[in-house]
This record gives structure tokens, sequence and C-alpha cells, in this order.
């Protein structure tokens, strides 16, 4: 267990460290900036649909999978429409100044609420096994390159100063450890039910690929481009079903 522990906290630690890549993003020219982001989310966004077919869906058909599962699968997804319905999770995913929210605080109170849910999935994930765990953990790692990306250009066109925004940008990243912890905490009460963690990490991801990443794809008028972002798509997923060679 201890060894499982290790890769957890791991791994939600690399996870919150992708934060800062806002930094390095901040530094790279506008333009150029603007269409790796895209290509990234579609990355991201056929890594995560990988995860959720090539890996979190086998695991499920093993544990069984029926009307208790499909309402955890659909609760899952009812939760998290609430959470960006009404709460005002909000992922950033371009350096547009229109797209800045009002408050940048409800901005990283969003991204904080997000970065939990993702310590909960990937140590929830690593409690099923290991190469899932490294799978739900490299998923995760390629939706939070562009968003963090995205967010750190949210909260300086906000008016924060880089120093700032790059402290509270990894202080809500860092929520994700606490989110491992708490799965953690409750380690063997969780490891009896590995229905409800798969159904509802399988949600998390295909929400936020079917609702938020691909229509921000769709926003792509230029067939080229559009043709290679359907290509980045495509590695997102090869790259899920690469992984399946370490199980």
């Amino acid at each position: 267990m201890s060894e499982i522990y290790l890769y957890i906290f791991g791994s939600v630690f690399i996870v919150s460290a992708i934060s800062l890549i806002g930094v390095i993003a901040l530094g790279l020219n506008e333009r150029f900036l603007r269409s790796i982001l895209s290509y990234l989310v579609s990355l991201s966004a056929g890594a995560l649909l990988g995860d959720v077919f090539l890996h979190l869906f086998p695991e499920m058909a093993e544990v069984g999978f029926g009307v208790r599962e499909g309402a955890y699968f659909l609760g899952g997804i009812v939760l998290f429409f609430v959470l960006e319905r009404f709460i005002l999770w909000h992922h950033s995913h371009s350096n547009h100044e229109e797209e800045i929210h009002a408050s940048v605080y409800l901005t990283i109170f969003g991204d904080s609420l997000h970065n939990f849910i993702d310590g909960v999935i990937i140590a929830s994930s690593f409690l099923i096994s290991i190469p899932l765990g490294i799978a739900t953990t490299i998923a995760v790692i390629f939706h939070e390159i562009p968003q963090e990306a995205g967010q750190f250009a949210v909260l300086i066109h906000g008016g924060w100063s880089k120093a700032k925004a790059t402290l509270y940008n990894f202080l809500s990243a860092l929520t994700a450890v606490l989110g491992a912890g708490v799965v953690v905490l409750f380690a063997r009460d969780l490891q009896e039910a590995p229905s409800f963690l798969l159904a509802f990490a399988g949600a998390s991801f295909i929400y936020v690929a079917m609702s938020d990443l691909i229509p921000e794809l769709h926003k792509e008028s230029s067939t080229r481009k559009a043709v290679i972002q359907f290509f980045w798509f495509l590695v997102g997923i090869a790259f899920m079903a690469a992984i399946l060679f370490l199980e």
C-alpha cells in the first residue's frame, strides 16, 4: 500500500507543478501560443476520451456494469454539470481577452475545485491499479497544460502581477494534493467501491472532453488547422492505446 501512496502523491505533485507552465507560456509569441494551445486542447480531448474507453471502461467491465454503475456514471455527469453551471467552474484554454471573467478570484476558486477533483480521480485510479493510475495521470497532465497556460493569461489580463498570478495558480493547483489526501484517508472504504470510483472518473473525463474541449475545437474555421487538430486528437487516443502495453 505504501508504494501506491508514493505513486499517488508523486503524481499529484507533478500535476500541481504544471501550473508553473504559465510563466513559460507568457514568454512566447501570442500568435504562436494561441496555435499551440489549440493543438494541445486537441491532444487533451483525445487523451481523456482514450483513457475512458481504453482504460476506465474495461476496468468497469471487469467489476461488472449494471443499473447501479450506470446511475453512478449519470450522477457524475449531473454533478459536473451543476459544478460548471452554478459554481462558475471555468476552464480557460485561450488567452483571448474577451474570455476573461469579471472576477479572477472566482476563476481561481473554480480552478481550485477542478484541481481537487483531479486529485480525487488520480488517487482513485491508483487504488484500482497502478497502470490505470499512470494512464489517468498522463491524461490529466495533457489536459492541465493548455488549461494552466490559459488560466495564467486570464490572471495577467485581469491585472495581476506575474508573481501573484504564479503564486495563486500554484496554490490552487495544490488542492489536487488535498483531493488525493481525502481519498487516501478513506482508502479502505473506497477500495470496496471500485465501480463508483471508475464511474466518477469516467464521467469527469467525458464531460470535460465533450462539453469543454471539443466545442473549443469547433471554433476553428480554417480547414487546414482543423485537420491538424484532428491529427493531435488521434495522437492523444493513440498515446492512451500505447499505455495498454504497460498493463
